[in-house]
Formats: C-alpha cells, structure tokens, sequence
C-alpha cells in the first residue's frame, strides 16, 4: 500500500485528534496552526477518506464497569488464514481487539475483556474453535497509549499560547 503525502498540517491534525479527539475541535486546530476551521474539516475528510484516520475510540476502564479481566491472548494463525481468522475473532463476545504480528510464531493479538474466568474460557474455546492456536494469555493491568511525537510540529508554540 503506497503512502500518502501529508503535510504538516495533516500531521498535526492527526497529532491533536491522537492526543485528545474528544476535546479537540476544528477550531483548536485551525487557531493553533493560523488557518480557518472549514480548511480543517476538509483536511480532516480527506485523511479519513484516504483510510489514514480510521476512526476514534474511547479509553475504557474495563474494570470499573465490572469486567475485572482484560487480557491479552497470544495466538498463533497459519499465515495464510491469519488475515480472515483475526477478522472473524472480532466476531467473538468479549473480543475487543485484534493485531495481526508480521513475524513470529505468536502472530495474533487478542485483547478481550470477561467478567470472571467463565468468559475468559468461553472465549478461548470459540477462538481455538475458529482455527487459533492459543500460546499464552495475560492479565493486563493497565495500558497507556501516547500520540506520535514526530506530527506535534508546532505544539509547543500552540501550548505556549493557551
């Protein structure tokens, strides 16, 4: 798949929403990089409509909302079969997220959430019944994402002006 060109205002755009979609407007962007709200908004349509921002997601606490089991399940997928089989584990009550590894043995990431450890086997049993091997599952603590450093040209200058 070929790269899209993107400018400085793409990365930025893609900067702000990573760091804080929910409270980032087209005018936060606009004011903080000297161009109008409108230019923004077409900006940010065309990087969702070239498949580079595929989406916003919100930060759950699994655990507050009576799911005490967040786990990552290693599997592993024969590599011809990997692509479908990590689509359809979406497909699996519990299943939150799927990552397909390019090397390795343990090739598929499934990140799942269960209230106890009834759900946890349910799901073991309907994604070793798709096709996964399961090689090991942890219990995740907590998880903490950050935005891509490298698009946050300007930031600083922006922080600085609020």
């Amino acid at each position: 798949m070929a790269a899209v060109d993107l400018d400085d205002l793409d990365r930025y755009i893609v900067y702000a929403l990573q760091r804080d979609a929910r409270h980032t407007s087209s005018s936060d962007i606009a004011e903080a990089k000297g161009v109008s709200a409108s230019t923004v908004r077409n900006r940010l349509s065309k990087l969702e409509s070239a498949g580079i921002i595929r989406g916003t997601h919100v930060d759950v606490d699994y655990e507050r909302m009576g799911y005490q089991l967040y786990t990552i399940i290693f599997c592993t997928a024969p590599i011809p079969e990997r692509e479908r089989l990590a689509e359809e584990a979406l497909d699996v009550e519990g299943v939150i997220s799927v990552r397909e590894i390019m090397t390795g043995e343990e090739n598929v990431h499934i990140t799942a959430v269960g209230r106890d450890s009834d759900d946890l086997s349910r799901i073991g049993r309907e994604l070793s019944s798709l096709g996964f091997e399961i090689v090991e599952e942890e219990i995740i603590r907590n998880e903490y994402t950050n935005p891509y450093s490298p698009f946050a040209e300007g930031v600083a200058d922006a922080d600085n002006d609020q």
